[in-house]
């Protein structure tokens, strides 16, 4: 299926450009009672006392004395003592060596020489800032401007994420739905930008927009039927004590299951799509049918591998609890009784039925869209 013209791409990253902008100019989520952030600058760790820091098995406790030379701001150049509280936690404690750079906070917006800051964590804004040009380099390198505009769409996912979801639902709007709303916005944004305004990219956007509303349905009822509150995810309880107790994890939870999955139905409803595309190009005199037929069999090639590259991220991420519950001779039912392992099942399965679903559907759906009226077969 031939592309539009050139002025059409155009358009959309035009459009794209001003939604970005839009985006940018929005307000950053509100932080309920601290108006003020205070000091916050990077800064070079030139000393340290670990005298009162004490070892037990694997982890430390105590604190940590610092010295640190500020690198950036109206105090650059001076030199602050700092602490670093250690919490025998090892996700979260830090051992600094002089050398090190890291952000250095004070309550006060101007501390004066002497006062004491707090060095929070290491400094890692610009080796990330660094693997994400790097990132840009090789997409454009390999995929010219279909990977410029893969970019872009890049890009606005993060802002919408960022600047409307995340304010929204601390505002108490219904996660879920909300979550939902974006992501059929978004797979239109996507859809269009890559596969340009064809008959194509409509293929793909409604069948991955059937994929994705199936998922919600089917996370309200089993969310239920297995009891998961949502508070299983990290730092839940720290959020609803941060200002915002109206929260419903629960509904968030399930948000989060299609905003995760979503990436994947686009994958596959694109793929379909595509390739449906592909066939009806070459072969016009195809009926329906047999194009539906078609996508039907690329479907159940792709479906296959996708729902295991969702089993194997959501594992992925809770493999030390595996290993745990592996660790402590527990049995497979008592391992899937845990929450958290109920939590990352009801993930992967109705990640994995959102896919199974987008496959039939953009191939059905394919049928009428790629082949507007019924071709006449030539004798």
């Amino acid at each position: 299926m031939p592309r539009p013209p050139l002025k059409h791409d155009i358009a959309l990253l035009l459009l794209l450009t001003a939604l970005m902008g839009g985006l940018l100019l929005l307000p950053a989520p509100p932080a309920p009672g601290s108006p003020d952030r205070g000091f916050k600058a990077r800064a070079k760790v030139v000393e340290t006392d670990n005298a009162d820091v004490a070892r037990h098995d694997l982890v430390l406790f105590g604190s940590q004395r610092l010295r640190l030379e500020i690198l950036e701001g109206p105090c650059k150049g001076m030199v602050f003592p700092a602490g670093n509280q250690l919490r025998a936690q090892l996700e979260l404690d830090k051992l600094f060596q002089p050398g090190d750079i890291v952000i250095a906070v004070s309550p006060n917006p101007r501390p004066q020489p002497g006062d004491e800051l707090t060095a929070q964590d290491y400094a890692r804004g610009r080796w990330t800032t660094a693997l994400f040009f790097v990132f840009c380099l090789l997409l454009c390198l390999f995929a010219h401007l279909t990977g410029f505009n893969a970019l872009l769409s890049f890009v606005f996912s993060c802002l919408l994420l960022w600047k409307v979801i995340i304010p929204l639902v601390l505002k108490g709007w219904p996660a879920s739905w909300t979550i939902f709303a974006c992501v059929v916005f978004l797979t239109a944004i996507i859809m269009y930008l890559v596969a340009g305004l064809t008959r194509c990219g409509l293929c793909a956007f409604c069948g991955s927009i059937t994929g994705v509303f199936a998922g919600l349905f089917t996370a309200h009822f089993f969310s239920q039927a297995l009891n998961i509150n949502g508070a299983v995810m990290p730092y839940a309880q720290t959020l609803l004590f941060s200002g915002y107790p109206h929260l419903d994890l629960r509904d968030i939870f399930l948000g989060a299951m299609i905003l995760a999955s979503s990436g994947a139905v686009m994958d596959l409803g694109m793929d379909i799509a595509s390739g449906q595309a592909e066939v009806a190009r070459h072969h016009p005199e195809i009926s329906r049918r047999e194009l539906v037929r078609s996508g039907l069999r690329m479907g159940r090639n792709v479906v296959g591998t996708m729902t295991t590259t969702l089993l194997l991220a959501y594992s992925g991420g809770y493999l030390t609890l595996l290993m745990m519950f592996a660790a402590q001779g527990n049995s497979p039912w008592d391992i899937l009784n845990n929450p958290l392992v109920a939590a990352e099942v009801a993930k992967t399965l109705i990640g994995s039925f959102s896919l199974v679903l987008v496959a039939p559907a953009t191939a059905f759906l394919g049928g009428w869209i790629l082949l507007p009226r019924h071709p006449r077969r030539t004798p």
